[in-house]
């Protein structure tokens, strides 16, 4: 059972192991008809060979109080994109595929690309993105939630438990963020843990108080992919279209919504899926790129809040991320021991050997372009440069989906 310890800055929302699922989505039910939800599915066609993403399909039909199901698709092909509708067609609710790299919106990218707005590299970010531009141009949807679809755990708790905070009118949320723990017989959640959580403190240590880092550091899992929000703030949020996205996101969340209405939810028991590869030796793949860009967005927004790097902030950052990371793992490992989980103190302290070469080279790359790749631009800007793009866009996915 979880505890009730309330931290940080922003409000947590525990899993006390009473939740009646029946009454919630009878709620959610009741409420979505003031405040009607969809829900967004950033997936690769490959994901619909694999077992998560056939279960979280056949949950999802009993989620009834999701007005719109929003599949945003990469990676497909004209006969993949087919499939895919065959695939999704099994669902009660209103579903609509946003095929990513069909001619009809590549030429949405190319429209904006055109009017000077960068729409990033194929990727989840801009796959979020686009699906954001796609919900908000039908003016008919005050709550977007979102999931991976690589969830082998799932089930429609997780669902409900992600949409509530959001959608009850007597809550005072715009922003849920979705935590769990990443446990089986050892304890996953390797970049949250040894590098995300651990650099966060060091920098805490360096820098003093700073709002943005107390306020990264209240989530208990701020890498985790799942959310809800409301409609509007998807309007006037910027995305990063690296792995960057979900630290990324919680700055320009940051930056937008007051504290007091931003929560966190603990939305499942125990969450399982793929794993990403180490590649300590490779920064072009695996956690080592992964941890290049969290990085790179972490120091290019604390520049944007005040923050001045040099070399010698940096050489004293990567000490002070060392002997904080080792101080944690010593304390995971002694987790894992009272817990009779396996913990293999070689593979973890490689995993912060390659967190420390990622820092390196994010901080490398930050002193030669401190500005990096712009972050994807709001819709709200979008639509400033190009009045009818959401039209456009509104048109292109249903005349995709005939």
């Amino acid at each position: 059972m979880a505890d009730f310890h309330q931290t940080g800055v922003v409000a947590t929302l525990h899993n006390f192991g009473t939740m009646d699922l029946e009454r919630l989505e009878g709620e959610l039910a009741w409420y979505s008809k003031e405040r009607p939800i969809a829900l967004i599915l950033p997936s690769l066609f490959s994901e619909l060979q694999g077992e998560a993403l056939k279960k979280i399909v056949e949950d999802l039909k009993g989620a009834k109080y999701i007005r719109e199901v929003v599949i945003t698709l990469g990676e497909a092909s004209e006969e993949d994109f087919r499939y895919a509708k065959r695939f999704f067609s099994v669902l009660p609710q209103r579903t609509m595929i946003i095929w990513n790299d069909g001619e009809r919106i590549q030429s949405i990218y190319k429209a904006v690309e055109e009017a000077g707005l960068t729409t990033g590299e194929a990727g989840k970010g801009r796959s979020v993105w686009i699906a954001w531009g796609y919900v908000l141009s039908q003016h008919q949807i005050e709550v977007i939630a979102l999931h991976d679809c690589d969830i082998l755990t799932y089930n429609r708790g997780l669902l409900a438990r992600l949409c509530y905070p959001a959608t009850n009118p007597s809550f005072d949320y715009e922003y849920c963020k979705g935590y769990y723990s990443r446990v089986t017989d050892r304890l996953h959640g390797r970049v949250t843990r040894l590098l995300v959580t651990p650099l966060i403190r060091a920098l805490q240590k360096i820098l003093g108080y700073l709002p943005l880092l107390v306020f990264l550091d209240s989530f208990r899992y701020p890498l985790a992919g799942e959310f809800s929000m409301h409609a509007d703030l998807a309007r006037v949020t910027r995305i990063p279209a690296d792995w960057g996205l979900e630290v990324g996101l919680l700055a320009e969340i940051y930056r937008n919504v007051s504290p007091k209405r931003v929560c966190q939810v603990d939305i499942i028991d125990r969450y399982e899926h793929k794993h990403q590869p180490l590649s300590p030796d490779d920064p072009s793949k695996g956690l080592l790129k992964m941890g290049i860009d969290i990085c790179k967005s972490l120091f290019r927004n604390l520049a944007s809040e005040g923050v001045v790097f040099n070399e010698g902030v940096f050489n004293s950052l990567i000490a002070t991320y060392v002997g904080t990371a080792h101080d944690m793992l010593r304390r995971y490992e002694d987790d894992a021991a009272i817990n009779g989980l396996v913990f293999d103190r070689h593979a973890e302290s490689l995993a912060v050997e390659t967190f420390t070469k990622a820092i390196k080279i994010a901080a490398e790359t930050f002193l030669r372009d401190p500005l990096g790749i712009p972050l994807i631009p709001s819709w709200d800007r979008v639509t400033s440069a190009i009045p009818r793009i959401l039209d456009r866009l509104r048109e292109a996915v249903e005349e995709d989906n005939r």
